[in-house]
């Protein structure tokens, strides 16, 4: 099942590039169903923080509150930014599933090289499970248009 969440973030990813942002989607899961989508917006909306996890965290937040943020899983296309880990530890989100890692997007596009289990390793007061790689060959295609 974590695929098929995958490859819609991956999709939203597509939107993304098709709308004039980069190449980042994600998806947030609750009880098996998307609650939330959202993909990058930075360059569209003229705001640097609107990345396709911010993004999606904000219309979670917005359409069910924040309390459906914990126990939910975020599917992104790619390793979330130290900016985007610390919103997704700071909101209780359970699991994080990415496809591409900070270490292979950073061949093709600037990076902070910090990734996400070092900013979750320093949160002791937050429990999330991280799973990489779903998916990671078909979102770094992206990369290469």
């Amino acid at each position: 099942m974590s695929s098929a969440f995958m490859a819609r973030a991956i999709e939203l990813s597509v939107e993304s590039v098709r709308s004039g942002g980069g190449p980042f989607g994600a998806v947030i899961v609750r009880g098996g169903a998307v609650i939330a989508s959202g993909h990058n917006r930075g360059k569209v909306d003229d705001d640097p923080t609107a990345h396709g996890e911010i993004v999606a965290i904000r219309r979670c937040v917005a359409e069910h509150g924040s309390a459906a943020l914990r126990g939910s899983t975020l599917y992104t296309s790619a390793e979330p930014c130290v900016m985007c880990m610390g919103a997704i530890i700071w909101c209780h989100i359970d699991r994080l599933v990415f496809a591409a890692s900070i270490k292979q997007l950073a061949a093709r596009i600037d990076q902070i090289m910090i990734p996400s289990a070092d900013v979750a390793a320093n949160a002791p007061f937050a429990s999330i499970t991280i799973t990489a790689g779903v998916l990671a060959d078909e979102a770094m295609k992206l990369f290469d248009k």
